[in-house]
């Protein structure tokens, strides 16, 4: 595992933990968001993620730290190697580009990705019932093969960094996480998260199918929160849908508002949940000060002084805000022009958090939830925890 110790300014190093959305094809901002922290030396000790964010956790965590940002790269640059010949030689108008997007991401729709999925031939509607292929439209062994090409499944499992992928048993409906404290992770785990239904097919793992952890929470973040604490976490909470948005003006900006508001993750509500938690546990320590020592030792109150004890928790937020360009097209439209666009949004706004003066000047975590968005304006206003 990796050790924490104190930095050099004397700040006790919390356990960075970077959480990661899904959302297809806008995972390209996650690798800018690592590639930016990979540089400023901020290395997390923990990865989670659903989906498109389980299948960069794992090129993160499947690799030595000096090799991971090439092997997002080499992913990104493989998924996105059927569109390069779409490309414009400089920057469309918004209707234009938004045209251009729209069209990738049919093609794409229409023929597959290279290294992740390909159409079935004949098509699931056309296959007898009950034989191979009739449960999605894609085939996803191209992914499989791309995963134990780019990851080292020994050193993802070694606990060097520890590794979290969310999934849905198709069965019982109920949410299944997969962690490399817990057990030892293969390609089905990741493609099992990123298994979004009727495109991709279930995944089989020790007698149980899977779809993809979105279907119930497109984030990890409150299975991350919800695990026995430290001496108190850092999380990058990296989404990849926002919540927020204009009421649509046409039948197109409806799909793209009710995508949004689907899959944007819960981050406000968790860490609003969580804030509530710490709340609860400061008043009962206040309380268990309070009593005479008569209780000491009774069982209610060793009860509320183990709850009492709650380490401090910065989530920091590095949110996706949509382009003009974007339609609901966006999470399946794999151009290599999007791509780059993406990764250097993600890059840029983890810079801007970590060289943004409330970021700079925080002060040592005391207790409590600590909630920062350090990008959502021109005014870099910051979000009240």
């Amino acid at each position: 595992m990796i050790k924490r110790t104190a930095s050099a300014k004397g700040r006790p190093e919390e356990e960075r933990i970077l959480v990661l959305q899904g959302g297809g094809a806008l995972g390209a901002y996650q690798a800018g968001v690592y590639e930016a922290l990979a540089a400023a030396g901020q290395l997390p000790h923990w990865v989670a993620g659903i989906s498109i964010g389980a299948i960069n956790a794992a090129l993160i965590v499947g690799n030595p730290p000096e090799r991971r940002v090439a092997r997002l790269r080499e992913f990104w640059d493989k998924v996105t190697s059927s569109f390069s010949q779409l490309e414009l030689p400089s920057t469309p108008g918004v209707e234009l580009r938004s045209a251009l997007n729209d069209s990738n991401a049919m093609l794409g729709a229409l023929f597959g990705l290279p290294g992740f999925f390909a159409p079935r031939f004949p098509a699931a509607p056309f296959r007898l019932p009950g034989s191979a292929g009739t449960l999605s439209f894609y085939d996803t062994a191209p992914l499989r093969k791309t995963l134990e090409q780019l990851v080292d499944f020994d050193l993802l499992n070694s606990q060097a960094t520890r590794l979290s992928v969310g999934a849905v048993n198709v069965r019982s409906g109920n949410f299944a996480y997969f962690d490399t404290t817990e057990q030892r992770l293969d390609a089905r785990h990741i493609m099992a998260s990123g298994a979004l239904p009727p495109g991709f097919p279930p995944v089989e793992i020790d007698g149980e199918w899977y779809w993809d952890g979105g279907l119930v929470s497109n984030t990890p973040l409150q299975y991350v929160l919800d695990q026995p604490e430290g001496d108190g976490r850092l999380v990058f909470q990296v989404d990849l849908f926002v919540a927020e948005g204009p009421i649509p003006t046409d039948l197109t900006k409806v799909a793209e508002r009710e995508k949004d508001i689907r899959f944007s993750s819960r981050t406000r509500l968790n860490t609003t949940d969580v804030l509530a938690r710490h709340s609860l546990a400061q008043a009962a320590g206040r309380l268990l000060a309070k009593l005479p020592a008569k209780f000491a030792g009774d069982p209610d109150a060793e009860a509320l002084s183990a709850g009492s004890r709650q380490a401090p928790v910065t989530v920091v937020h590095l949110i996706h805000r949509r382009k003009h360009s974007e339609t609901q097209s966006k999470d399946y439209e794999f151009s290599r022009l999007s791509m780059k666009e993406h990764w250097q949004s993600g890059r840029s706004d983890m810079n801007q958090t970590l060289n943004h003066p409330d970021w700079q000047s925080r002060p040592l975590p005391e207790g409590g939830v600590h909630v920062f968005d350090l990008t959502r304006s021109p005014s870099h206003e910051k979000v009240p925890s």
